[in-house]
């Protein structure tokens, strides 16, 4: 048993996104495994959680900001950071180093169920393989997720949550697909088609019939900003067609209803 004179516990828990902590338990699995380890191991119960719900391969996160501003406050305690895993800390190596540093720096030292930290040249070996192996299955897992997103759009299916104007996604056959929304469809058109026929002769024309709308979406204040006007003139989704150029995914036919003719 350890004596909690002078000893602060803390725990860190991690999800990877905002999505992760509304429709699972990590988080409380997390804190659950954590609260275990400090009993079985006679520490004081954590006085504190720090929470996040960012990605392992990013430092910049609200909740380890803060606990760190709590450690550097308590350096005078014999402070103990408890997290469920390793991969909680971090998903990339250069992170995980610069965190590790970040805690020791404050005269805390950090814990886990899984895994016992150490300073031996055999406890960093095995430690640096962990963080490397974390690091890959995160991005492992990103380019799994991209290559099926890009399937997606190579067989006429817009995958990505933000979408131009006019446009929401239903289920069809199976599929999330791209339908018309009105009456913003309608006002869409009738600003494409115009543009093409000559009706609006600038941009600045379709813009200030996109403003005297009322169904249009717009700013704050009111306004359609120009941008807007440019982008709703050059994408290919208003024609029926997929392109995703950063993915090298050249124009295709979409598996959605177009508004206007390509």
């Amino acid at each position: 048993m350890v004596s909690d004179k002078n000893i602060l516990t803390l725990g860190y828990t991690r999800v990877s996104g905002k999505k992760q902590v509304k429709e699972g338990d990590g988080l409380g699995s997390q804190e659950a495994r954590i609260r275990e380890y400090a009993r079985n191991r006679g520490y004081p119960a954590p006085s504190v959680m720090f929470t996040d719900d960012r990605s392992g391969g990013t430092e910049v996160r609200p909740g380890l900001a803060a606990m760190l501003k709590f450690l550097i406050k308590n350096r005078s305690s014999d402070c103990i950071v408890i997290i469920d895993d390793i991969t909680r800390l971090a998903r990339d190596i250069t992170v995980h180093h610069k965190l590790r540093a970040a805690i020791a720096a404050t005269g805390a030292r950090i814990e886990c169920p899984s895994f016992e930290f150490g300073e031996s040249s055999d406890d960093l070996l095995v430690e640096n393989l962990l963080a490397s192996v974390s690091q890959h299955q995160r991005q492992k897992n990103g380019e799994q997720v991209r290559n099926r997103m890009r399937g997606r759009l190579l067989n006429g299916y817009w995958c990505f949550s933000s979408k131009p104007p006019a446009f929401e996604f239903a289920r069809i056959a199976g599929q999330n697909t791209l339908v018309p929304q009105e009456p913003i469809a309608s006002i869409t058109t009738e600003a494409l088609e115009g543009f093409a026929s000559g009706r609006f002769q600038t941009q600045a024309e379709v813009q200030r019939f996109l403003q005297d709308s009322p169904g249009f979406p717009k700013l704050p204040d009111g306004t359609v900003k120009f941008d807007r006007v440019t982008e709703l003139l050059t994408c290919v989704l208003y024609a029926g067609m997929i392109q995703y150029l950063p993915w090298d995914v050249s124009i295709r036919k979409g598996c959605h209803q177009g508004l206007i003719t390509y």
